[in-house]
């Protein structure tokens, strides 16, 4: 077995925003030599990794000649470019999550394709190559439209309610989903190991902010009966093992009104669903990742006590160097811990940190969370 700790094994992670800056946490822990490549000089990871390389992660020869310098390569993001990550891999590197997952997932219209091909429930859907294509077809709305790529923490996603609502979409490759009436949006996330170890983390209820499609709170286990929440488990273990991935699969749902289960879809990493875990869980989801893609035992995914997220992101009205208004106030309160991502500037709803609140009562745990939500801002000097 190759000796990952305290040697000359070399990781290497396309990107270096707020997860990656998460798991190199857990690689220090371990003491794994890390390499980051990401296209700001100035990102989360760029300070703490052994190593940092500046260039673009869709360009081909800068992650060709990344990879060729690196023993494992993860990713923290989707984004990246897939003919250099094939190229690699049939040269040889392990490459984890595998660039045959990552080609269908980071295309929804592809990803959605595979939920139908596979018998995975899933919301009806329709591709298109341009808005000028939507436009000729004979639409019913309402009706859900997402950017077939580059979609990231709500952006390139909408409802459509009428026809004037569609000038206001982007012209590129999407696709429009029916717009199903939920009563919960849940998360699961998956790990599997090159020996096709495999195991689920307790499903997660998420709420949502209505305009801008990003979650505020991630809550830890979900307020929903056993059987849904067998229905949700089973119907991830059956993505995940369709994929085959190696690594972290957060598979996202939606419970209907009748209480089936939806898949809505699937990020292949860590997740702002599984940022509870650093406090709450035996195992955090990203030493679980770290373990996945070495092929090393998986660890013990049950929640040690409830746990609840709090996404900080930049007030409106704000932009520029930022500032965390009240940070001393949330840090008297009971099981509450900050973490901030590192990034300098502030603009409306960027994602900038989370808070997770700990306590062995769930419903504590809610109204302390709430009580962070209404006392900590991020805003600019």
């Amino acid at each position: 077995m190759i000796n990952y700790f305290s040697s000359k094994f070399k990781l290497g992670v396309l990107g270096g925003g707020q997860l990656g800056k998460m798991l190199l946490s857990e690689t220090q822990k371990y003491d794994i030599y890390t390499s980051i490549l990401d296209g700001a000089k100035d990102a989360p990871c760029a300070q703490i990794c052994n190593e940092f390389h500046q260039g673009s992660l869709m360009d081909f020869d800068t992650v060709y000649n990344f990879g060729k310098k690196v023993d494992v390569l993860t990713i923290e993001i989707e984004h990246v470019n897939i003919e250099a990550l094939l190229k690699l891999e049939k040269e040889g590197l392990e490459i984890y999550p595998q660039p045959s997952v990552l080609q269908i997932i980071q295309h929804k219209g592809r990803q959605k394709d595979f939920f139908v091909k596979n018998g995975i429930p899933t919301s009806p859907h329709k591709r298109f190559s341009s808005l000028a294509a939507l436009k000729k077809e004979a639409l019913s709305f309402p009706f859900v439209w997402k950017s077939a790529q580059f979609g990231y923490d709500g952006t390139g996603v909408k409802i459509v309610k009428n026809e004037n609502d569609l000038n206001s979409l982007t012209n590129t490759d999407c696709i429009i989903e029916e717009l199903i009436p939920f009563k919960n949006e849940l998360a699961v996330i998956v790990a599997r190991n090159k020996n096709g170890e495999i195991k689920t983390y307790p499903v997660v209820e998420m709420e949502f902010h209505p305009e801008a499609n990003q979650v505020e709170y991630v809550i830890c286990p979900a307020r929903i009966s056993d059987d849904v929440a067998k229905k949700a488990k089973d119907i991830a273990l059956n993505v995940a093992e369709s994929f085959k991935h190696i690594g972290l699969l957060a598979v996202e749902l939606f419970q209907t009104e009748n209480d089936d289960i939806l898949v809505n879809e699937v990020a292949p990493r860590t997740h702002n669903s599984g940022h509870y875990s650093i406090e709450a869980s035996y195992t955090s989801q990203f030493e679980q990742h770290l373990r996945s893609i070495l092929n090393l035992p998986l660890g013990n995914t049950a929640s040690k006590v409830a746990g609840i997220m709090v996404n900080l992101v930049g007030e409106e009205g704000f932009s520029g160097d930022v500032v965390y208004e009240n940070m001393e106030e949330i840090l008297k309160m009971d099981g509450v811990t900050p973490h901030i991502y590192g990034k300098k500037q502030t603009h409306p709803f960027r994602k900038m940190g989370h808070v997770t609140v700990v306590n062995n009562n769930l419903d504590e745990a809610r109204k302390i969370a709430e009580k962070v939500k209404n006392t900590i801002r991020v805003i600019s000097k």
